[in-house]
This record gives C-alpha cells, sequence and structure tokens, in this order.
C-alpha cells in the first residue's frame, strides 16, 4: 500500500474502557510529533527523570489554571518506530472512572497543537505507516469484539497475518495467470501456445478456494456476532423454565399462573462457543389485559426477527389449534425447533410432533436441544475454522469469486483472451482492496469511522 495521506497533527483520546466506579487503571493515548511535548505541559516530572523512548516515568498531572493535583500517574513513552501507530506515542496511566480521565483529557486538548482522536485513527495511523496491514488492524476490532473464546481465536489468526497470508497467496496466483495471458496477447507469435485446459483448471481451483473461505466466512458469523433465539408458546407452557435452564441461573419469575412474564426477558450464554442470546416471550393468547397485549405484541415482533425460534409446548396437554396458530406465524425462512416439554408428568400426548422432548423443570433433554439447535443453525460446522472475514472482506471475496465465474462464462463462449482479462483484473483488484494493497483514502477513512474512539 503506497498511500501518503496527512498524519502530522498530534491527537489524543482515552484508550481503555471508562465507566463510572469501574476500572482500577485507564489509559491515554497520545501519537504525533508533539507526544512528548502535549505530556510534559501538564505532567510534573519529579526528581531526575528523563523523557527516553521505552521508559517509565511517575509523576503528577496538574491542572493548568489552578497548579494543583489532578492525579498521580505512570507515563509511558515510544519513540517513532518503535510503537503501535509507528509515531512518538505517549501513554498516560492514571485511575479510572470518569472525573479524573476526563479531567486529564481535556488538559491535553487545551494545548495549541494537538486535537482529539477521530473514531479509529489510531490504528489507521498505524496501517498508513506500515506497522499493521489492513486486515490485522480490522482483527485487533474483532478481538476487541469478540463474545467468545473461539471468536478470539478467529480474531488472533488475523492479527498473525493469517487472512492476509491467504488472500495474498490467491492474489498472486491470479496475477501470474494475468501475466501469461496478457504475454500471449502482446508476443502470442514469439511464445508457445498456451494451455487453456491447465489455465482453466487453475482458476476453478482458485474459485473454489474463494467458495471455501465464503463458506468458512458465514460460519464465522455465527462465532462473531452470535444468535438470537427466541423462546415462543402458549401461556405456562414452560417458556421461563426453559430460559432459566440455559442459563444456569433463575433469570426468570416461574409460577403456575399464566401470563406472569409480561415483557421481553433475555440471557446471554455462550454454548460450544457459540454467544446466544435467549429472549424469553410473553405467552401469546387472546387478553384484555393492556400490560400483558403490550408484552405479547413485543413476542411477536421477537418472534419475526429472531435466528431460531423455539416454539416449546405442553406435551401433557397435547398439540391444539392454538399451537398450530403460533407455528404459523413464524416465518418461513427461520429456522424452528419444536419443544415437547413437561416429559416428567405422566401423561404425554402428541410425541411425534415434537424435534425434542424435555423437562425444563429437571433438565431431562438438554442435551438433545443444544444439538439439534445448534445443528439447525449450522454452529456444528465451525470447529474446522481456521479465519473468518469480517463482512467488508466476505463481499469482496464474493465479488472475485464472481469475477471468476464470469471469465469462466467467457471461456465456454470461446471469447478472445482480451475479455478474460478484464475480469481477471477486477478479481485481482478486490482481493488487493481486501488486503489494502489496492485502497483509497475514503475508503480507508469509511473502514475506520466504525471503530471506537481510542482504537
Amino acid at each position: 500500500m503506497d498511500l501518503n495521506f496527512p498524519t502530522e497533527e498530534t491527537i489524543a483520546a482515552v484508550a481503555s474502557a471508562v465507566a463510572p466506579g469501574q476500572g482500577g487503571i485507564a489509559v491515554i493515548r497520545i501519537s504525533g510529533s508533539f507526544s512528548k511535548q502535549a505530556a510534559q505541559s501538564i505532567i510534573n516530572i519529579p526528581g531526575h527523570q528523563t523523557w527516553g523512548s521505552h521508559k517509565i516515568l511517575y509523576g503528577h498531572v496538574l491542572d493548568q489554571k489552578t497548579k494543583t493535583h489532578i492525579d498521580e500517574v505512570l507515563i509511558l513513552i515510544m519513540d517513532a518506530p518503535r510503537s503501535f501507530t509507528g509515531e512518538n506515542v505517549v501513554e498516560i496511566h492514571c485511575h479510572g472512572g470518569l472525573i479524573t480521565v476526563n479531567r486529564i483529557l481535556e488538559e491535553l486538548l487545551d494545548q495549541p497543537y494537538i486535537r482529539r482522536a477521530l473514531p479509529g485513527e489510531f490504528s489507521q495511523r498505524a496501517v498508513l505507516n506500515g506497522r499493521l496491514n489492513l486486515t490485522q488492524a480490522e482483527a485487533i476490532h474483532d478481538l476487541i469484539s469478540a463474545k467468545s473464546k473461539k471468536a478470539a481465536q478467529l480474531a488472533i489468526a488475523g492479527i498473525d497475518g493469517d487472512i492476509n497470508v491467504e488472500i495474498n497467496t490467491l492474489r498472486n496466483k491470479l496475477l501470474e495467470l494475468l501475466s501469461e495471458i496478457e504475454a500471449r496477447i502482446d508476443f502470442e507469435d514469439d511464445l508457445p501456445p498456451l494451455n487453456k485446459n491447465k489455465l482453466i483448471k487453475s482458476l476453478e481451483n482458485i474459485n473454489q478456494e474463494l467458495n471455501q473461505l465464503i463458506i468458512d466466512a458465514k460460519q464465522g458469523c455465527l462465532i462473531k456476532n452470535g444468535l438470537k433465539v427466541a423462546i415462543i408458546g402458549l401461556p405456562n407452557v414452560g417458556k421461563s423454565s426453559l430460559l432459566n435452564l440455559l442459563s444456569k441461573r433463575e433469570k426468570a419469575i416461574v409460577t403456575e399462573f399464566p401470563g406472569t412474564t409480561r415483557d421481553l426477558l433475555e440471557s446471554e450464554i455462550i454454548i460450544e462457543g457459540i454467544p446466544i442470546t435467549l429472549v424469553d416471550t410473553a405467552g401469546i393468547r387472546m387478553t384484555e389485559d393492556i400490560v400483558e397485549s403490550i408484552g405479547i405484541s413485543r413476542s411477536q415482533k421477537a418472534l419475526i426477527t429472531a435466528d431460531v425460534v423455539l416454539l416449546i409446548f405442553d406435551i401433557s396437554v397435547g398439540w391444539n389449534k392454538e399451537n398450530q396458530e403460533l407455528l404459523d406465524q413464524i416465518p418461513k425462512e427461520i429456522p424452528r425447533l419444536l419443544i415437547g416439554n413437561k416429559v416428567d408428568l405422566k401423561q404425554q400426548k402428541d410425541k411425534l410432533k415434537s424435534d425434542v422432548l424435555i423437562s425444563a423443570m429437571n433438565g431431562d433433554g438438554e442435551k438433545e436441544l443444544v444439538r439439534e439447535l445448534l445443528k439447525i443453525c449450522g454452529a456444528t460446522q465451525t470447529q474446522g475454522i481456521a479465519i473468518a472475514l469480517n463482512e467488508r472482506q466476505l463481499d469482496l471475496v464474493r465479488a472475485s469469486s464472481k469475477a471468476l465465474n464470469r471469465v469462466l462464462e467467457e471461456e465456454t463462449k470461446q471469447l478472445p483472451w482480451d475479455f478474460w482479462t478484464i475480469d481477471l483484473r477486477q478479481a485481482i483488484k478486490n482481493l488487493g482492496e481486501l488486503t489494502g494493497d489496492e485502497i483509497s483514502e475514503a475508503l480507508l477513512d469509511r473502514i475506520f469511522s466504525r471503530f471506537c474512539i481510542g482504537k
């Protein structure tokens, strides 16, 4: 990537999570040529400590108007290029919370030669200065956002450069094929004939690898983003008991009276490395209770926005008209499981109607339910995934695969080599945009604008 975007300004931002009463330590990061001057202007360093690179200093941040202490801090100094951004970087490690952190940042931003960092600007500068490639920077974003160990492992693979290596390998193969074709266009009489069958086979193999990346990316989305699973059913069939069973805690109130759950109740869990948001809904029925009606309306909305629906019914009562009407409300494209609950009771009806039989009260059938849930959403196919693309990267791989499909169509139509090169160049360009080898300033700004400030 050969870009010369302006990064002369010195920037500062809070680089750690900040919340009232939480976090013993917070970090404020400064990057740019005036980093040391900015820190020195607000910090009093006792004794004879020197501001050398890769040293940790001790001092106090001062209110520049009253000259009183704001906080006791440690200062970490990293001179270019041995820093995250490749620029001069100073990190101020202060006490956590909101008030002190913001006061220190305000003192810094009062300096005339420093401004607040834009979202993702530290990572963007790291890419521009060659400290990270684009896929590594995006993987840092994924690591911070990871909701499970598996998601974190995939992010680390991206930081280690596995995505970049994989895409560059495919891109280089396409560049070699393109050069072979263009050589025949320009010097056909001076070179031996091109083995078209071998060329087609190479293109098919590369396209197959791209398609595997697409399949892995779809499964990787489950690991990264998780699933929203709605638990629906008539009143008093065991929805809240099922939520409590899967959550391993008393998240929902359970009573013998229908209509106890009046609103949506969510619980975050991890199953086999997949983050899952369970949504316990109000029992859907006709009612004149205004509050319960509002809960039922929200349940119906949750029903059509879920990734998977668990429709639970009372097997001791059996499948009835109301259950069928509820089943008919589930959009056909949404996977669903029919769960027969209360198998602990002696009276059981309509066993064959169930995909899974359980007792939400004593846990019977829980393992089978989890297995079927993971199977129906495709989560059982995530174990062998080594790398996972984000949405931007996935779109570019799809576009590259479509371009190669067009090349293969051109071969069947016996079109000249010139037609092949157009789509081959497009496929190569898409993969270069994925890795950052071919990218514009506007596109780079758009990518990093999704990052949080301080990243």
